[in-house]
C-alpha cells in the first residue's frame, strides 16, 4: 500500500496561507511537537503537486510533445504568454514546494532523528533543484518559523547560492541515510545520485562523476539495477520496481494543490488541450535509429508512442508515481560525465551498452563515434529516446546549452526560464520580481 495513505494526518499540522507561500501563518510550534514523523510526510506529500507541471514543462516545452489548443500552446511559443499557465501549472508547482521545504526545514530544525532529517534535507533540495531549475533565481528559507513581517525573505537568491544549499544538503543526506531503498522513501543513493545530477546542471562534472559511480558501485548491494525489459519500468504495477530510485508517490484520490488532467493523460492525449500530443520531432528520432538495432527495432518506441494516434503510451493509470530519479539516469549522466571530463572513448561508450541492449539497438561504434563531440551528441540522443515523457528533455536542452540547436530557432534565452506565478508578485508587493521577458 503506498505511503501516501498515511500523509493525510499530515495536513492537519501544516498547510499554508493564502498570500504568501514562503511564510505559512498556522504551523504548530515546534516545542508542541515530539514525533516529526507526520511532518516529514508533510514534506514527502506536497512533491505530489510539482509532478504534473514537472512533466508538462519538461516535455512541452521541449521538441517532445505539442499543446493544440490555445492558451496552451503557449508552452509551443517563446513569449510572455505564458504566464495565462498560472493557475494550472506555475502556481501548484511553486506553492507546493514551497510547501515541501517549510515543511522540511521544521523536520530539520527540531527532529532528534538522524534518518528524519536526513529524509528532510533530501527534499529540501529536490524542492529548490526544481524551483531553480524552472525560475532560476528563488527565494531562500531554511528556516521553520520565518517571520511573516520581514519581507527580505521573499527576495529572489541567485541560482548559484540556491545550489550553494542544494549542494549541502544532499551532501549531508548522502552522509546519514541508509543505500537501502525502504518503501519509496529516500536513501543514502538517492541523495547521492540527485547529487551527481545537479553537479552536470553545475557544470562540476568531476564531482559529478564521483558521486554517480559511487552509486553505480554500490548499486547491486542495494538492490538497484535496471529492468531487464522496457516496458516493467512503467505503470502503477511496476511502481517502485528495481530501477527507481527515487519516485513522488501518487494517489489520485487524495487531492493537493494541483487539480486538473494529470501526466498520464497529458501524454496520452487524455485532455482536449492536445488530444494528439506527440511532436513529430520525436517520432523522427526514434525513426533515426531503427536501422541500428539487433530486434527490428527500438523496443522503447511502441513503449514510449503510438505514431497513429500521436499520442504517448509510456505511463499507466493516474495512480502510477512520477519518478524522480532512476538507474538508466544514473548511467546516462555518468557516460556523460566522463566524456566531458575526458575519458577515453570507448570507456563512456560502454557505460550505455546496457541501456542499448534493452532496447534491442547494438552497442554505438566506437570507430564511428571517434570524438568527443561525437559522443556527446550521442549520450544527447539516447537520453533523448530513454528519458522521453519523464520531464527531463527541456531541462536537458537549458543545461546542455542545445536548445536552438534542437528547437531549430533562435529563442530568446530569457524563455529558457518560466514565469514566476503573478500572483505571487503581487501578494510580496513587488519584493518577488517577475523574469525578464514575462
Amino acid at each position: 500500500m503506498k505511503n501516501l495513505y498515511i500523509l493525510l494526518g499530515a495536513l492537519l499540522i501544516i498547510s499554508a496561507c493564502e498570500d504568501l507561500d514562503q511564510t505559512p501563518s498556522n504551523v504548530v510550534e515546534a516545542s508542541s511537537l515530539t514525533d516529526y514523523e507526520r511532518v516529514l510526510n508533510a514534506a514527502y506529500f506536497y512533491q505530489h503537486s510539482s509532478a504534473t507541471p514537472m512533466a508538462v514543462m519538461g516535455d512541452f516545452r521541449a521538441d517532445n510533445a505539442v499543446m493544440a489548443e490555445a492558451p496552451y500552446d503557449e508552452f509551443d511559443e517563446f513569449r510572455a504568454g505564458l504566464t495565462l499557465m498560472e493557475d494550472q501549472f506555475f502556481g501548484p508547482f511553486y506553492t507546493g514546494l514551497y510547501k515541501s521545504i517549510l515543511s522540511a526545514n521544521n523536520v530539520i530544525e527540531n527532529s532528534s532523528d538522524a534518518t528524519e532529517v536526513g529524509e528532510a534535507k533530501f527534499l529540501r533540495a529536490l524542492s529548490y533543484f526544481k524551483l531553480v531549475q524552472v525560475f532560476g533565481n528563488v527565494p531562500v528559507n531554511l528556516v521553520a518559523t520565518p517571520s511573516v513581517t520581514d519581507p527580505s525573505i521573499l527576495v529572489r537568491k541567485p541560482v548559484a547560492e540556491v545550489y550553494q544549499v542544494i549542494i549541502r544538503d544532499l551532501q549531508e543526506a548522502r552522509d546519514v541515510l541508509d543505500a537501502t531503498i525502504v518503501n519509496g522513501r529516500a536513501s543514502k543513493y538517492a541523495a547521492q545520485g540527485l547529487l551527481g545530477k545537479v553537479y552536470m546542471h553545475t557544470g562540476e562534472f568531476s564531482n559529478a562523476a564521483t558521486e554517480l559511480k559511487t552509486v553505480i558501485d554500490g548499486s547491486a548491494a542495494a538492490g538497484i539495477s535496471l529492468q531487464a525489459n522496457f516496458a516493467d519500468i512503467f505503470g502503477e504495477a511496476n511502481d517502485l520496481n528495481s530501477e527507481i530510485i527515487f519516485a513522488t508517490q501518487i494517489l489520485s484520490s487524495i487531492s493537493d494543490e494541483y487539480g486538473f488532467t494529470e501526466f498520464p493523460g497529458w501524454f496520452s492525449g487524455g485532455d482536449t488541450k492536445s488530444l494528439m500530443p506527440l511532436d513529430s520531432d520525436l517520432t523522427a528520432a526514434f525513426d533515426a535509429v531503427a536501422s541500428d538495432t539487433l530486434v527490428g527495432g527500438d523496443v522503447r518506441r511502441t513503449l514510449t508512442i503510438d505514431a497513429t494516434q500521436g499520442i504517448g503510451v509510456k505511463w499507466g493509470g493516474l495512480d502510477q508515481d512520477f519518478i524522480e530519479l532512476r538507474y538508466a539516469d544514473i548511467l546516462l549522466l555518468y557516460a556523460e560525465a566522463l566524456n566531458e571530463n575526458g575519458s577515453t572513448l570507448a570507456d563512456v561508450l560502454d557505460v550505455l551498452d546496457p541501456i542499448r541492449t534493452r532496447a534491442g539497438l547494438n552497442p554505438l561504434d566506437h570507430t564511428t563515434l571517434n570524438t568527443q563531440a561525437l559522443v556527446r551528441q550521442a549520450i544527447y540522443a539516447e537520453r533523448r529516446l530513454e528519458l522521453a515523457f519523464e520531464g527531463h528533455r527541456w531541462f536537458d536542452l537549458v543545461r546542455t546549452g542545445t536548445v536552438n540547436a534542437e528547437m531549430g530557432l533562435t529563442i530568446d534565452a530569457n524563455y529558457y526560464l518560466f514565469p514566476i506565478p503573478d500572483s505571487e508578485v503581487k501578494a510580496s508587493d513587488g519584493v518577488i520580481t517577475q523574469n525578464a521577458g514575462y
